[in-house]
């Protein structure tokens, strides 16, 4: 057994649509790998063909050495997958929902029990083992999920927008459970998201947009793309300033809606100028550091949304 996912040349198409367009990359165990899009970027239908609930229209995908296509019932066993909407039983306490999960793979008795203490206390809810699942915060409730996908000891974990209705916070010590996952236990991660502080931390980002894998790399790798700062200016007549900045200043811009995406060296003195020149067209400017949704931006000339 290998310890890589493996994706090449994946496709798959509802109908007349393409959700996912010729896609290929590698994900190696101790990794957290995120597939940052927004929605309708096809992560759903990726994550669905990576957790073996449907085909793919063409390409390959190999698991742990395992094929998609012919080996699913063996590639299920090493799966840990958490969805996008809540699968505890509210009603029932933390160790019920435990429990009776880790019957489904056979766990029972002592082995079950130890298995159930450890797995709170690295995820940090062991003094609620006893409550009740519909009084815990959504943040706990994350941690149950995935204390409860992680029973059965899986080689890799696959979470779906994990972090979905999280405050900033929440999201943060998700973050952390995950990297201690990783590097304790040697899991492949993969996991989908729409937030880009979360993606932020991974591993490594693959940014889907359109069902297009549109480039992979870590995080800081991929905020390298841009050199220098990103200019950002809001204004009411964006087609009209665009032109007349990158005439003016020999700049490249991205226009979305009326606001004007531009990457330059010297962010701070551009500010100043660009003001200058033009006081009564701009109704907001600011000035940073690339940031993975200005990668985004360049990258496929389309708003994060």
């Amino acid at each position: 057994m290998n310890d890589k996912i493996t994706v090449e040349n994946l496709t798959h198409t509802y109908g007349t649509r393409c959700a996912l367009d010729n896609i290929s990359f590698t994900v190696s165990c101790g990794e957290i790998f995120c597939l940052l899009g927004p929605n309708g970027s096809g992560k759903t239908t990726l994550f669905k063909i990576l957790s073996t609930l449907m085909k793919p229209t063409s390409g390959n995908v190999d698991i742990l050495g395992f094929d998609l296509n012919t080996k699913s019932k063996a590639i299920r066993k090493l799966l840990g997958v958490v969805f996008q909407h809540p699968g505890l039983d509210i009603k029932l306490t933390v160790t019920e929902n435990l429990r009776h999960h880790g019957h489904l793979y056979g766990l029972k008795g002592k082995t079950l029990k130890h298995r159930i203490s450890e797995l709170l206390e690295r995820f940090g809810i062991i003094d609620r083992t006893h409550d009740i699942v519909e009084e815990l915060s959504g943040g706990l409730r994350r941690r149950v999920e995935i204390a409860k996908a992680m029973l059965h000891s899986p080689s890799v974990l696959l979470l779906d927008e994990p972090s979905s209705g999280l405050d900033v916070g929440a999201r943060r010590q998700l973050s952390d459970n995950l990297n201690s996952l990783a590097t304790t236990e040697n899991i492949l991660i993969l996991l989908t998201t729409h937030h880009l502080d979360e993606a932020d931390l991974s591993t490594r980002v693959g940014m889907l947009d359109s069902g297009r894998l549109v480039t992979v790399g870590t995080p800081d790798e991929l905020k390298d793309i841009i050199t220098g700062n990103v200019v950002l200016i809001e204004t009411t007549n964006g087609d009209t300033l665009s032109q007349a900045i990158a005439e003016k200043f020999e700049v490249s811009h991205t226009l979305i809606g009326n606001h004007i995406h531009i990457e330059c060296k010297q962010g701070h003195e551009f500010v100043k100028e660009v003001a200058a020149a033009f006081p009564n067209d701009i109704r907001s400017i600011r000035v940073g550091k690339a940031s993975l949704e200005d990668v985004f931006t360049k990258l496929t000339g389309n708003p994060f949304v």
